[in-house]
């Protein structure tokens, strides 16, 4: 008998010390307490996977600093976990009896569930997406997704391609619903009487000290504004920004949020104008009737381009593009800055000479919808034909129904291509045959003719035909192959028009929509991973030469303006790069803080003041910030900077992007 006894005083000893695997089950307001914590916990556990798997685009951060990011990023954690969570807190805090009745806590649980679990695959999602723009997903996503085109098609293959990431966050997730569910309120299921003034006081009393400390977190404290996107770079520099926020956050901050404000830091226009004007005053003189073709290939970053990283791999780096090498050597070349992260930005800073400053792209705001041309625009008022070519299939991102608003008479896609045999099954018509297509139907168009053409093939999943798997030399990067095959494709497409009539009196421009996933340092910093390529070719090499001056997407269209002699009035936020007396700069937006690059200096500005200097001849890998340490530069650039945007933000606010 004592023998059982002592046996089963042991069996309830077990069960005591791990009464713990219970979790917790009673009061209402410990609960949401516990649980608001919990996924709070794994949001912010979730940067260090983000970290984890991005880790090579944050190398050199010192481990101090790497801390303070992680501390400064749960400020922003709670304020996300806040705002995800308000329907199930109020439902939490209603100071009713009813709330402790089983059906309505099944209908809390349901949101609160989907509601985290969507927030978290956001972060994990991000985990890949952020690789290609370089910031954290913002509402845009959504305008993007119902403008992208073959969607559908291309979700099951990011799938395929980054298993390894789904897998990670069904196992995260798992975890999370093991922790949260232990977590529950006592007295479900019973009769409930009515209540008396002591449970309406004490709940009406917890509803207040929760919503009171809700609206702080939401703000992220007490002080005078809510924290929002741009708060994070007081804390790190553009390049990190990423790592502070979290994805919910920069989503939900940024939702509805397209508006820009008008800014008067120059009190008159006169005094703005003296210091940047985007009013461009043709020069009178003899225009000359040339034909402009306009290439903007997918993902082209400098990087993957031999010729101009004679640096890399101690001397003996390749690259991927051994066409556009040979080319640069015969045409007037400019180390280039995209004005953006993504095609949707790229396509209207090179065609229209206006940037996307904001978080959403230029042509998916409200703003579109003004007076605004393009190199298009303003050469079909002088007689030209125009056209724009892309393989994607119609309507993806909305390329269709910009380019025929700003000028281009004909946009030739996937639908007018009509041979589905060369879809590649994804985005669209193969470069090398949609190439070869373009080059059959610009030689069928009257001239002179304005055309552009946008490539496709270098954008993920990165096709390259089966006959040249074997032949197209792989990287570091897994980008690099489908680089060398739409270099290839560019080059029988030269191959093909040099022996069209039109191809002599031709200028030729190629860049890059924006760069790609970046492998080598100087290609993962803040001015780096802009990095692109701008050439223009005139057969016969009248334009040759490799400039040091600083040039931007922008720039094209006052560019190719300027060379062709049109004397006209119109508007561009670019320079024409052959003019030796303009002022050469680079500017770029990512994560509300603005960039910009001139006279060897990077500055950033969060909309109020400068964040970070950087000397890009003394720190080619941006390490050292040396704002407000006495550079001669510094307040040249800021002021430079301010009518800069003050003209940008005016002018869309204020529909003047026409020059009248």
């Amino acid at each position: 008998m004592e023998r059982r006894k002592s046996s089963g005083g042991s069996r309830k000893g077990k069960k005591k010390g791990f009464k713990w695997l219970a979790g917790y089950r009673g009061n209402i307001h410990l609960v949401l307490f516990l649980r608001l914590l919990a996924v709070t916990v794994f949001l912010f556990l979730s940067r260090a996977v983000f970290y984890v798997f991005n880790i090579k685009y944050f190398a050199g951060v010192p481990s101090h600093e790497e801390l303070m990011i992680f501390f400064h990023g749960a400020r922003f954690d709670i304020s996300a976990i806040l705002m995800v969570n308000l329907p199930f807190i109020a439902m939490y805090l209603l100071p009713f009896r009813f709330r402790e009745k089983k059906a309505y806590l099944v209908a809390a649980d349901i949101y609160f569930y989907i509601a985290n679990i969507f927030a978290l695959l956001l972060n994990f999602v991000d985990i890949i997406y952020f690789r290609f723009t370089l910031k954290r997903i913002t509402a845009d996503i959504f305008t993007y997704l119902q403008v992208g085109g073959d969607f559908d098609k291309l979700l099951p293959q990011f799938m395929k391609d980054f298993w390894y990431i789904l897998v990670t966050f069904i196992l995260y997730i798992s975890l999370m619903i093991l922790v949260v569910s232990r977590f529950r309120v006592a007295g479900t299921g019973q009769k409930l009487k009515g209540g008396n003034f002591s449970y309406y006081l004490v709940n009406i009393f917890m509803a207040l000290v929760y919503i009171a400390l809700t609206v702080i977190g939401i703000r992220g404290g007490l002080q005078l504004r809510p924290i929002n996107v741009v708060t994070a770079a007081r804390y790190t520099t553009a390049r990190n920004v990423p790592l502070v926020l979290n994805t919910p956050f920069s989503i939900l901050r940024t939702w509805n949020n397209e508006k820009l404000t008008t800014v008067r830091w120059f009190k008159t226009e006169s005094d703005l104008e003296k210091v940047y004007n985007p009013l461009h005053h043709g020069k009178a003189g003899t225009f000359k009737r040339m034909n402009v073709m306009i290439i903007i290939m997918e993902s082209f970053s400098r990087e993957h381009i031999g010729l101009l990283n004679h640096d890399l791999d101690n001397g003996h780096y390749q690259g991927f593009t051994p066409f556009m090498d040979s080319l640069i050597q015969h045409s007037l070349y400019f180390d280039a800055y995209a004005n953006g992260k993504t095609s949707i930005q790229g396509i209207p800073a090179v065609l229209s000479s206006i940037p996307s400053l904001m978080f959403e792209s230029f042509i998916q705001t409200s703003y579109a919808s003004g007076k605004y041309t393009s190199i298009g625009g303003l050469l079909k008022a002088k007689g030209y034909s125009t056209a724009f070519f892309h393989g994607g299939s119609n309507g993806t991102m909305g390329f269709d129904s910009y380019t025929h608003y700003v000028g281009f008479d004909k946009y030739f896609g996937r639908n007018e291509y009509h041979n589905e045999a060369d879809y590649d099954g994804k985005w669209g018509i193969r470069d090398e045959q949609f190439f070869q297509y373009a080059a059959r139907e610009i030689n069928a168009m009257r001239q002179p003719f304005c055309a552009a053409f946008f490539s496709l093939s270098s954008h993920h999943p990165y096709y390259v035909p089966p006959k040249y798997i074997n032949i197209l030399r792989t990287g570091n990067l897994p980008i690099q192959q489908s680089i060398m095959y739409s270099d290839l494709s560019l080059a029988e497409f030269f191959h093909t028009v040099k022996h069209m009539p039109w191809y002599k009196n031709t200028l030729f421009v190629i860049t890059a929509d924006h760069t790609s996933e970046a492998y080598y340092p100087y290609y993962q910093t803040n001015a780096g991973q802009y990095a692109v390529p701008l050439l223009f070719f005139r057969p016969g090499e009248e334009l040759k030469g490799m400039s040091k001056t600083i040039a931007q997407q922008t720039d094209i269209m006052p560019t190719v303006l300027g060379f062709l002699g049109y004397e006209g009035k119109y508007l561009a936020f670019g320079t024409n790069l052959i003019d030796t007396l303009g002022t050469h700069f680079s500017i770029h937006y990512n994560s509300g803080i603005y960039g910009m690059m001139k006279d060897n200096r990077l500055i950033e500005f969060d909309g109020m003041k400068p964040t970070h200097l950087f000397n890009l001849t003394k720190d080619h890998l941006q390490k050292n910030n040396i704002l407000n340490q006495g550079d001669p530069e510094q307040d040249k650039l800021e002021l430079f900077l301010k009518a800069y945007i003050q003209q940008y933000n005016n002018r869309l606010v204020e529909n003047r992007l026409i020059a009248e």
